[in-house]
């Protein structure tokens, strides 16, 4: 049988997580992420595909984490995913509240870090 991924499973399951609550209730999660205002009809279609898009990566991590097969493509896909996301977030930086830059881009900086390590990290 093979080793359970511990880190991946983790990781993904935050991914997955996050993914969901954008799906489930994106106006709570766009808030908890740091935007206090409503959002627009486009925001709100954005805010659902990046849900169907974290909710895929996290669970494509989860289930080849539990197989113990290589994880490396499916952290490479998150550390992209929120690559894409600061690159879009540096884009408007000037029109962001504080508390959307702080939790926001910092949040797309740790993603892309933990997704570069567990890309990286030796094989076991």
């Amino acid at each position: 049988m093979s080793r359970v991924d511990t880190a991946g499973l983790v990781a993904g399951s935050i991914r997955l997580a996050s993914g969901v609550s954008f799906l489930v209730s994106p106006l709570k999660a766009n808030r908890f992420w740091g935007d206090r205002s409503e959002p627009d009809t486009t925001t709100r279609l954005l805010l659902r595909s990046m849900g169907y898009r974290d909710a895929l990566i996290g669970g494509a991590l989860v289930v080849t984490s539990l197989r113990g097969a290589g994880t490396r493509r499916w952290f490479l896909a998150s550390g992209g995913a929120d690559a894409a996301d600061l690159l879009g977030g540096l884009a408007v930086h000037d029109q962001m509240s504080s508390s959307q830059k702080a939790i926001g881009l910092g949040g797309a900086v740790v993603g892309i870090g933990v997704g570069l390590w567990g890309a990286l990290r030796p094989r076991r």
